[in-house]
Order: structure tokens, then sequence, then C-alpha cells
């Protein structure tokens, strides 16, 4: 399963790296991405099998990154899609699974809940294909 970890904190995505790790994924199938330009630039290159995405990032936030990925890329209209963010007011949730988000995690978050919401979100993705 290849993974892309979109995050503008270098420490988030190495805390969200090593959670993966620890619940089992291959280090070589996971990728990073600093903003959400290059996780896009990253998706248009290859194939990933699940976006963990932060809201707020520069050059282009979360939130747009899920519309273009839901609206322009073809091959990746149906990415099972988490938003990992500190947004977690009802409005913002809202505006983050209209955008087309699969799940959501506030920040902050542990091993389990990532686990959980992964395998969640895998198991919804599976049954929609």
């Amino acid at each position: 399963m290849k993974i892309l970890v979109a995050d503008d904190s270098l420490t988030i995505r190495k805390i969200l790296v090593n959670v993966l790790i620890e619940i089992g994924y291959s280090k070589d199938s996971i990728c990073e991405a600093p903003d959400g330009a290059k996780a896009w630039n990253l998706l248009c290159q290859h194939k990933y099998d699940l976006l963990l995405t932060d809201w707020n990032m520069p050059l282009m936030s979360g939130l747009e990154l899920v519309k273009k990925t839901r609206t322009i890329s073809k091959s990746n209209k149906n990415l099972p899609i988490i938003m990992i963010t500190t947004e977690g007011a009802k409005e913002e949730v809202l505006e983050a699974l209209k955008a087309g988000v699969s799940n959501y995690i506030v920040k902050p978050f542990n091993k389990d809940t990532l686990k959980n919401k992964i395998e969640e979100t895998i198991k919804k993705a599976s049954f929609m294909l």
C-alpha cells in the first residue's frame, strides 16, 4: 500500500511516518510532501492508495488539494483521503467532507486513532469499488 503524507510541519510528517511504520506499513511505501502543491505534483506522477493531508499548508491548502484531487484527477478521483488537522469545528469538518475527504482526524491524535481511521477508510473504499 502506497501512502502520501502531506503536511507542512516536518515534525508532524515524521510522527505520521513513524506511526505508520509502527502499525505495519513499510517506510518504502510512504512518501512525504511539505505542502499541497508538492503533494499535487506527486499525485499527478504516481499512484497512491491513501492520502493523509493537513488542512493548513502553504502554496496549496489541504482543502484545495482534496478539491483538485476529486475534480481534476481522474486516476485519483476515488483515492481514500484522510484529513488530519487542528481544524475541528463542525463547519470545517462539514466543509472537508463536502470537498471529498473520506475521513477526518483532529490533532492531536494517537496511534490507535490513526490506525482505526485508516482501516475504516480503506474498508469503506474497498466496499465502494
